[in-house]
């Protein structure tokens, strides 16, 4: 069923309890740590969370957009144009290496090390008359990282919802499995990371999400409790199914607009960030 927003696009997943006037609600059963009078269609809202896990990349910063500026810094700044005729080809072979690379990495099939170093060489291979070796692949993977950390894009509605979160009194917790050297720059780059009480990184977690000693971590980390905690995330896979397998209601942010499949399961989905102010706040 659809929450009451202006656009129907917050999809509430979970069965419907009662109707309040002429909009549908469901009724929450868990502990309300916040409450909240609203002159609006609804006599009575409260704020059903007090916790929100968030993944960070991509959800909150633009990843995508950001190491895309940042890959053709590198592009000519190594001079790659020696080797790559179309920087297109270097471009592409990068993408798919590294969303695959990252993927693997989630599942706990490859290490830091092979994905830094394969994510560059499997697209220096495509190169003409170069033999990639592990130590120029981990110079530009370094470069890389380097250059990015320093851009500060964000998701359309990330900084609004952040600090509208924040304002209410909710406790804001970043859930990634990015890397500790480039998190906390980045975090700060885009302005950020004082908004947050906790930041959990698989690195210092162990394990990756979506394991569920990530998520046994986090709990610890944050002091957050199951039953009042909201997760956040772009990645249907490492976000959504991991905080559902910990008993953590999920929104899933659909950026890159998956319409079916697994992501139904998730308790909320969203096209729009600041769609999930209506899913923080409902009516009771």
């Amino acid at each position: 069923m659809s929450l009451s927003s202006p656009r129907d696009t917050v999809t509430d997943t979970r069965p419907c309890r009662f109707a309040l006037g002429t909009s549908i609600c469901h009724h929450v059963p868990k502990p309300l740590a916040h409450y909240s009078l609203l002159t609006t269609h609804y006599s009575l809202l409260t704020i059903v969370y007090s916790d929100i896990f968030i993944d960070f990349d991509d959800t909150l910063y633009d990843t995508a957009g950001n190491a895309r500026l940042a890959l053709r810094e590198l592009f000519a700044e190594m001079q790659m144009s020696r080797w790559f005729a179309d920087a297109n080809i270097f471009y592409d072979a990068y993408w798919d290496a590294n969303v695959k690379l990252w993927a693997a990495y989630s599942r706990g099939e490859v290490s830091k090390p092979e994905l830094v170093v394969e994510r560059f060489r499997q697209p220096l291979l495509l190169a003409d008359g170069l033999d990639p070796t592990p130590e120029m692949c981990l110079k530009m993977n370094n470069r890389f990282m380097a250059l990015n950390a320093v851009k500060g894009n964000t998701v359309p509605g990330a900084k609004e919802l952040v600090a509208w979160m924040k304002a209410r009194g909710l406790r804001l917790h970043i859930c990634s499995n990015g890397f500790r050297e480039v998190q906390y720059k980045k975090l700060t780059s885009c302005g950020l990371i004082d908004y947050f009480d906790t930041i959990i990184l698989s690195e210092d977690a162990g394990v990756n999400k979506p394991h569920p000693d990530f998520f046994r971590y986090a709990f610890r980390q944050s002091g957050a409790r199951p039953e009042t905690t909201l997760m956040i995330g772009d990645n249907y896979a490492s976000d959504i199914a991991g905080a559902r397998q910990a008993g953590i209601d999920t929104v899933f942010f659909r950026r890159w607009r998956e319409k079916d499949g697994p992501q139904r399961d998730a308790t909320y989905m969203v096209d729009d960030l600041l769609e999930v102010k209506e899913i923080i706040i409902q009516p009771i």
